[in-house]
């Protein structure tokens, strides 16, 4: 078998490439086959930290049982193709999620998900395949949750993925929410800041002023209070994430007393609302440091209409 490095498969070390195409070899045997040059590099003997470089070709001699991928228990190929696209270009595509879709497969491997479906959709467009050789998936950098709605970020190459991940730890990519909370909001904007601790077993997150174990997390919610109908007793208000944790804004304002209408975990069902009334309506790129080839992002701003 030869395989030829594309750009989505450079700038990795030879042994980790190795371990995420052939997942039935054991790590001890990828060092084995390489030291008894049983895989070579461009029909040479290369060592297992080789940085692989775009055109390379690596020949590989072992048993045909060993070379067979691992069969994903998600079929992306049997998940619907349908995205609502906000943005799409050759690195990058973000997608409006409906309420009700996971992000990703849940412990059930449900095959519906928006990841499968931007794998499908991928898959149709000819811009990738998962029986070309390469490791790299089409992923999604940030997740929302499946009764949240709204934009989703998708990286279509290795090097986006790359970026992308570092500029959501950075803080680089702004991530704004619509809610409809319960209640009069008594400030016009402001910051809160506690801790957040996870709850495996309920699936629950309980958010507090002190850490109340090693596994507490600090988490940061920036508010900005939009407007109060008298009526239905509900504030609208804009959220911008500075950490985001899971279910960070429902138990964030639940804390203090103001649960999203129509979120069931954390407030009170609302016959109104099929899900809590929670949408990530705008994402902005703030880039602060290099880009790469993501670049010609920054400052740029993409936002939905969250009826």
């Amino acid at each position: 078998m030869v395989i030829k490095i594309n750009a989505n498969d450079a700038k990795q070390r030879l042994d980790k490439f190795l371990k995420k195409r052939f997942p039935k070899i054991p790590t001890s045997g990828v060092y084995k086959a390489l030291r008894l040059k049983k895989i070579k590099v461009n029909n040479k003997k290369a060592e297992p930290n080789y940085l692989l470089q775009v055109g390379d070709e690596i020949s590989v001699f072992l048993e045909e049982q060993l070379l067979n991928k691992t069969v994903d228990k998600q079929d992306f190929h049997l998940a619907p193709s349908k995205l609502n696209i906000v943005y799409e270009d050759d690195n990058v595509i973000l997608i409006n999620k409906p309420a009700g879709l996971l992000t990703h497969v849940d412990e059930e491997n449900t095959v519906d998900t928006l990841a499968n479906r931007l794998k499908k959709y991928l898959y149709e467009k000819k811009f990738w395949d998962d029986k070309d050789g390469t490791t790299f998936i089409p992923s999604l950098v940030n997740r929302l949750d499946r009764n949240t709605k709204g934009i989703v970020i998708g990286a279509k190459n290795a090097e986006s993925l790359k970026i992308l991940n570092q500029k959501i730890k950075d803080r680089e990519i702004d991530k704004f929410y619509l809610c409809q909370v319960m209640g009069k909001f008594p400030k016009q904007e402001g910051i809160l800041e506690d801790y957040l601790t996870k709850n495996e077993k309920l699936k629950k997150v309980t958010v507090s002023k002190k850490p109340l174990n090693e596994k507490s997390v600090r988490i940061i919610t920036q508010y900005k209070l939009l407007s109060y109908d008298k009526e239905k007793n509900t504030s609208l208000l804009e959220i911008k994430l500075i950490t985001g944790k899971t279910h960070q804004i429902r138990a964030h304002l639940a804390f203090y007393g103001f649960p999203i209408v129509g979120d069931s975990k954390y407030g009170t069902k609302d016959d109104d609302f099929a899900h809590q009334d929670l949408t990530s309506c705008k994402v902005i790129f703030n880039f602060k440091s290099d880009a790469g080839i993501l670049n010609y992002l920054n400052k740029k701003e993409f936002k939905i209409n969250p009826k």
